[in-house]
């Protein structure tokens, strides 16, 4: 194939492919290029992300198989590619305006006992942390500074919480896995992936026809996602033929700038789905979807008869794939989070903290990016399985069991990721990426759309005849009509 094959690499797609279920065989279609290393840091996130992008390629490239039949495309995993896409939030102009990706209320703050981590990007999570605070709707960071500096650090995560409002304590690995919901997270696999009912005839799909070849041509998506991790997975999907329509509730309206980094290739659309009209809309469009995709907390969900059992049992022969912050399991199960709130509950912040002890970060948002695209993967998977048994499938992930993935199987939870940057090397230790011939100019793009001129990461996900990028440009949010093309 031209390409190299790297141990650390194929360790991460190892663990993954086998999570899925996948032919342990078919690894061997894998191959790797360019330099590494490009997202440096004490864990092993350049493994994570390599890794979750070369499952997701290889079962685009199986389900691609199954329809045009012959053997299984060769996967290609450009690191480059994969670094810029891991980050394309950073990456995103438009009309060379960058974007913001973090509002002045979610950060680190010291607390009277240790660190918190909160997140207030959206109105109503800014509301509802000061709110949870006893502060005015006008406070900023000096007086959250100086609220939280008398304040216990877990005192104020419940306080907070309770509120509807989202800020975690930054605790070590080991503190992570004394804590129930950490335990609950360690007793559960990276992922699930089977049937929700006990099948039916073989789902038959046309024969793919054409170049580039896209290998969920003619399938529906509705996209019931927010932020990073769901978009990511439905991103992809449409960047491999799906038809994908996202929906959002009215009250709940999602950034315009978000929506234009992980909108390509999609419609949008609002229903609320408490109002008897737009409930019966999104029942027609159910009726004609393949694959309902979901990223809020478990049960949020359930009231509006979205269950997957329930899905399943409306729609047969679906498949529902879930994604969730915590995992279904444990006391923190039905709460909301974000990568970066994960990242400091779980120890990741103390694994990465600075010279100072202050916590720190991953390079990017590889909970979410890397959850995307195994949720991608898991959702093509269940697809080349309908081909053979039919049935509804059920794929369930968490940002949560990512992170307990890369801390404990791709890395040793102290900081050794056992392949690029080594024992006790840190991200200042390692060369920095333009050291290693990288340039990320050289993965990204210019489209014009209906926003104006966009600079985007490249698609990863790549595979023999695979498209190089998406159909269509990302439009307004919630702008388009809920139907199906």
């Amino acid at each position: 194939m031209g390409q190299r094959q790297r141990d650390g690499g194929g360790r991460g797609t190892a663990s993954a492919w086998a999570a899925l279920g996948g032919e342990p065989g078919l690894i061997e279609r894998v191959g790797y290029r360019g330099p590494g290393g490009l997202l440096p840091a004490r864990l092993a996130v350049d493994t994570l992300a390599r890794g979750t992008v070369a499952v997701c390629a290889l079962a685009a490239a199986e389900l691609a198989a199954a329809r045009r039949g012959g053997p299984v495309p060769a996967v290609r995993v450009d690191e480059g590619a994969v670094a810029t896409a891991f980050v394309s939030e950073r990456h995103l102009r438009i009309d060379g305006r960058p974007v913001s990706a973090f509002a002045p209320l979610s950060r680190f703050w010291r607390a009277a006992d240790g660190w918190v981590r909160t997140h207030a990007n959206y109105p109503h999570h800014r509301a509802r942390l000061l709110r949870a605070l006893g502060l005015p709707d006008g406070a900023g960071v000096p007086e959250v500074e100086a609220e939280l500096a008398g304040r216990a650090a877990e005192e104020i995560e419940e306080t907070v919480y309770a509120a509807g409002g989202l800020a975690v304590a930054a605790r070590t690995p080991g503190q992570w896995a004394r804590h129930p919901q950490g335990a609950a997270v360690a007793a559960r696999p990276l992922l699930t992936l089977g049937p929700l009912d006990a099948g039916g005839p073989p789902r038959v799909l046309p024969p793919l026809a054409g170049h580039p070849v896209r290998p969920a041509a003619g399938l529906r998506v509705l996209d019931l996602t927010r932020v990073i991790a769901g978009p990511v997975a439905t991103r992809t999907l449409a960047l491999l033929g799906a038809d994908v329509l996202r929906i959002d509730a009215p009250q709940l309206p999602e950034s315009q700038d978000a929506h234009c980094d992980t909108g390509f290739g999609k419609r949008s659309t609002a229903l609320d789905l408490g109002a008897a009209a737009d409930r019966a809309t999104f029942e027609e469009l159910l009726a004609r979807a393949d694959v309902v995709v979901t990223g809020y907390r478990p049960g949020a969900l359930d009231r509006f008869g979205l269950a997957p059992e329930e899905l399943a049992a409306r729609r047969p022969g679906l498949v529902v794939a879930r994604l969730s912050a915590w995992g279904d399991d444990g006391p923190w199960g039905a709460r909301r989070g974000f990568d970066s709130l994960v990242q400091v509950a779980c120890g990741i912040a103390a694994v990465e903290a600075g010279p100072d002890g202050a916590p720190g970060a991953l390079p990017a948002q590889a909970l979410d990016h890397g959850t995307g695209y195994l949720l991608a993967a898991a959702v093509l998977r269940a697809l080349t399985g309908q081909t053979r048994t039919g049935g509804s499938f059920l794929a369930t992930l968490s940002l949560a069991g990512t992170a307990h993935w890369l801390l404990h199987d791709l890395s040793d939870g102290e900081g050794k990721d056992g392949l690029m940057n080594g024992p006790g090397r840190t991200p200042s230790d390692a060369a920095a990426p333009g050291d290693r011939g990288y340039d990320p100019a050289d993965h990204l793009l210019e489209t014009v759309g209906p926003l104006g001129r966009l600079r985007h990461a490249r698609p990863p996900v790549s595979f023999d005849g695979a498209p190089d990028t998406w159909a269509t440009p990302p439009g307004r949010v919630a702008a388009d009509a809920p139907v199906w093309r």
